[in-house]
């Protein structure tokens, strides 16, 4: 790779919805190890924190979004369930997907809380135990 950002694109859909996206960075990486459904919720991510989606701004059908992607739509509900999860995005009845008010940073909480757990299992911990490290941490005392 040259090092060169290639030329921004403009993806249109039926109903007139437009995404624009730098080709390739957009792309779902079907050899890697990271599962489809956050690598969707991460493209999605970035287009948020970039912009390129405001608040209240609706999402194209999960429909053109996987065909977009090259994935199962399937597998983008699953990925915008993740971003629905985190505040992101909300599901309206009869109007779709919309990007939420939800400032970028709390997300970026939401992703280290889940990296947390996902450490703390590992380790052995439980829940209960989890939930009394963090509120030692919090309240300024040393955990053990």
């Amino acid at each position: 790779m040259t090092g060169r950002r290639p030329v921004a694109q403009e993806r249109r859909f039926r109903n007139n919805y437009s995404v624009s996206s730098t080709n390739g960075t957009v792309a779902i990486d079907h050899a890697s190890s990271v599962p489809l459904h956050e690598q969707v919720a991460a493209a999605i991510r970035r287009a948020i924190a970039e912009g390129e989606a405001v608040a209240g701004e609706r999402l194209p059908p999960a429909r053109d979004l996987a065909a977009v992607l090259g994935v199962n739509a399937n597998t983008v509900f699953r990925g915008l369930r993740t971003l629905r999860d985190e505040g992101l995005v909300e599901f309206r009845r009869g109007r779709g997907v919309t990007v939420s008010g939800i400032a970028p940073q709390r997300s970026a909480v939401v992703e280290k809380a889940r990296e947390l757990v996902e450490l703390a299992r590992h380790c052995g911990y439980r829940p209960e135990e989890l939930a009394e490290i963090v509120a030692q941490v919090s309240s300024g005392m040393a955990a053990p």
